[in-house]
């Protein structure tokens, strides 16, 4: 399936200098290397910790990302990330590189590695929350797209007003009712979001399930059911 664009307004961007496309992307020529090299831009940007680095294992647990790499070794693409100075790896004493710990080669990953060889720091023994790429959630404008139609300038405002105001799972659910009830509006969908937020989700739902259960009651099955 080709790709269906990127929405238009707000959306969340993952910050890569522009040093890599100036220096670094004319001289890579493997497609894993960049693959790893650009997939931890990402990874180590949606990280919150004081120092930030990926394990090999973060990599393989990603299992959308470790599909796409599948054509190419993971080890001989951080090697090349490494070689090239993309990536920094710290290894544990008298460990392996499959033992290894990378942080991005910035001054933030610099100092990280010094602590690390300096004995200073080391990984948690719990490791770290990963971030993946099947966790990253569509955006309103999106989901927009993809179940009613093409944005609007109008429509793209009131979108980011709605994605301010209302939490991503509540939106992310009243687009599912909407498409299951053959709903397709954005009216329809603004009138369920703002019945969540003055009414309580619970009780709208409930609301709903009563209304569902007096159209078989009342309707022309009625005498066929007991109640």
């Amino acid at each position: 399936m080709p790709f269906s664009g990127f929405p238009a307004g707000k959306t969340r961007l993952t910050p890569v200098p522009a040093q890599f496309f100036a220096e670094l992307l004319p001289e890579i020529d493997h497609l894993g290397e960049l693959k790893v090299a650009l997939y931890a831009f990402w990874a180590l940007d949606r990280q919150e910790e004081a120092v930030r680095y990926l394990t090999r294992a973060d990599f393989l647990a990603d299992e959308r990302f470790a599909l796409g790499l599948a054509p190419y070794d993971l080890d001989d693409a951080l090697e090349r990330a490494v070689q090239r100075g993309i990536l920094l790896r710290a290894l544990p004493s008298g460990g392996s590189a499959a033992e290894g710990v990378y942080f991005l080669n910035s001054p933030r990953g610099r100092a990280a590695l010094k602590a690390a060889e300096q004995g200073k720091w080391a990984p948690p023994e719990r490791g770290q929350p990963a971030a993946t790429l099947e966790a990253e959630r569509p955006n309103i404008f999106r989901l927009y797209e993809q179940n009613i139609g093409p944005l609007t300038p109008l429509i793209a405002e009131t979108l980011q007003d709605a994605e301010r105001t209302y939490a991503a799972d509540w939106i992310e659910e009243a687009f599912k009712m909407a498409v299951e009830r053959n709903k397709r509006r954005w009216n329809y969908i603004q009138a369920i979001l703002k019945s969540w937020q003055e009414e309580g989700r619970d009780q709208t739902d409930r609301r709903h399930a009563a209304k569902d259960r007096r159209r078989y009651v009342e309707g022309e099955f009625a005498d066929f059911i007991e109640h």
